[in-house]
């Protein structure tokens, strides 16, 4: 009897893997033990062992597919046995293809509208549709920033169809089908949900109508075109992009180079593109000097029409002027307002603050600073010391998920980064077992790539314990919402000088202010502020931290 084999899972995260290559093809007499195919998953790419003794006779996603677990991936059963029942309803991949069942040559005509497969339309030409792929472990839906194909373009596997703005960062959507490009959903600037619509790609004249079924991408449903008819319809401006576009098509230009020349006032029209295709870049704007904003037209000197009003009337009303700016939400300040909120309405916070004496901290750190690669910073002090500390104090280092919690062996704390469009928290892992030039060159690394929006998911995933800093902003001390699942965050101030006592003297003293934020539900009061004790001690005397 046939067996289905499905997408296994594979580590504790692991919501879908990509087929990176199938070792065996439809046909082949496979054994137990055999591997049919490499899998990556969101840690490792990993070998797809057989359990079954027989013929492969159907491979469902073909390489470079995304599958979800428990997905169809393929069929083992005896040669020529009838596998229609099993496909019926069910398919492997994450987009709307799915491949012919390997039996075909041997299937019976009534099998045959059992799997229609939405890649092979009504009039016989394939195409397969494009989905929101899912990028980020918080990514529900992603923003065009820019369509780098239009409709009607010959496209190859590997080639870059749009730019995706999430919640982290601006990726490339990279296309795996070779075919022409028939259809593109959302415009610029639009909003599309995970495995929303994005574009269908196939031979020319096969029907779009067929496999969009009436769904769109974009945030409000469009009636699609006919595939021929679509490319003229692309060539339309898109009104919810601020971008200006040549006469003789849409100006290319990266997310990055936009902002730029918004913030200093540059026409892109005027710049020449370094990047493919002449496509405008960061660099390119490296030595443009801002700009002179256009004067204002003076106010003509008088009305067409005038009330009848004594001579001496007050000035024109100006109660119509604009006195307001509406900015879209971005998607990362859509997912920091949807998981900051969540984080603050339902998990149960209190707060401990502390002062730790810096003065050893501030001695220690101009002598390390004399031998170390990188230039040490009192955030890097905080950062080990902190790690060192949740050693010693595991439940701090703990996760709450709902209905269980997890105290995790492994320290990665989350440093919080402020960007131009809210805050990114790459992650410093092991960091308890790293030195402190490692984790300054680590952290100043990530923090680069924060703000030029080049984190990769595998860095800002997986923090245990988050740390955020404002003193370097002149704030002597906050308090800050939980990082979920993290069970607790240290809010960090600027080091102060002030009044101290010192064995038994006033003196002057470098204090710094800390603030832990915690759940109740993971940590109490008492571990929380054994925590800070034991973090108070490593920083007031940080040779300790070295040990």
């Amino acid at each position: 009897m046939a067996e289905i084999i499905k997408m296994p899972k594979m580590s504790d995260t692991m919501t879908e893997g990509v087929i990176a290559a199938w070792l065996k093809k439809v046909g082949d007499k496979v054994k137990s033990g055999d591997i049919l195919a490499e899998v990556e998953t969101d840690k490792a790419t990993m070998e797809l062992e057989n359990y079954e003794d027989g013929t492969l006779l159907y491979i469902g996603p073909k390489e470079k597919d995304s599958v979800p677990v428990d997905g169809v991936l393929a069929i083992v059963g005896k040669e020529g046995e009838d596998i229609s029942g099993l496909l019926n309803g069910q398919s492997g991949t994450s987009t709307t293809q799915a491949a012919a069942p390997a039996a075909a040559p041997a299937a019976t005509p009534a099998a045959a509208p059992v799997a229609p497969a939405p890649s092979a339309p009504a009039n016989g030409k394939k195409a397969t549709v494009v989905r929101m792929p899912k990028m980020s472990d918080t990514m529900t839906e992603g923003t065009i920033a820019a369509w780098l194909k239009k409709v009607g373009d010959k496209v190859k596997s590997g080639d870059v169809l749009a730019e995706v703005e999430t919640d982290k960062a601006t990726m490339e959507l990279e296309n795996y089908e070779d075919g022409i490009l028939l259809y593109t959903g959302p415009k610029e600037g639009e909003a599309v949900a995970v495995d929303g619509i994005l574009a269908i790609i196939g031979e020319e004249g096969a029907d779009v109508q067929a496999l969009l079924g009436g769904q769109s991408g974009g945030a409000a449903p469009a009636a699609p075109a006919p595939a021929e008819t679509a490319a003229p319809a692309a060539t339309q401006p898109a009104a919810s992009t601020s971008q200006p576009e040549a006469s003789t098509g849409r100006l290319l230009a990266s997310p990055l180079a936009k902002s730029i020349a918004k913030d200093k006032g540059v026409d892109l029209r005027q710049i020449k593109g370094s990047g493919e295709n002449g496509r405008i870049v960061a660099r390119d704007l490296q030595s443009t000097q801002p700009q002179a904003a256009p004067t204002a037209a003076p106010a003509p000197a008088a009305q067409p029409e005038r009330a009848p009003q004594p001579a001496a009337a007050a000035p024109a009303p100006v109660a119509t002027e604009v006195t307001y700016t509406d900015t879209p939400v971005s998607q990362m300040r859509k997912v920091i307002a949807k998981r900051l909120s969540e984080s603050l309405f339902t998990a149960p916070h209190f707060y401990l603050t502390m002062e730790i004496l810096m003065d050893k901290a501030m001695e220690a750190r101009v002598r390390m600073n004399e031998l170390s690669p990188v230039k040490l910073s009192f955030n890097d002090m905080v950062i080990k010391a902190s790690a060192v500390a949740l050693r010693q104090h595991p439940v701090i280092n703990s996760s709450w998920l709902g209905d269980k919690i997890r105290q995790n062996k492994q320290i990665n704390i989350g440093v919080a980064v402020a960007v131009d469009e809210g805050l990114l928290v790459p992650v410093i892992r092991s960091a308890d077992g790293k030195g402190l030039s490692q984790i300054a060159t680590e952290v100043k690394e990530l923090a680069g790539k924060a703000k030029s929006k080049k984190l990769q998911p595998a860095e800002w995933e997986g923090s245990t314990f988050t740390i955020s800093n404002l003193g370097m902003f002149g704030i002597d001390e906050f308090t800050a919402i939980i990082n979920p699942p993290d069970a607790c965050i240290l809010a960090v101030g600027g080091i102060k000088r002030t009044a101290v006592v010192k064995d038994g003297q006033l003196a002057i003293g470098n204090i710094m202010k800390v603030t832990l934020s915690c759940d109740h539900r993971v940590v109490d009061g008492a571990t929380g502020a054994a925590f800070l004790q034991t973090l108070k001690g490593l920083l007031e005397d940080p040779m300790r931290m070295l040990i």
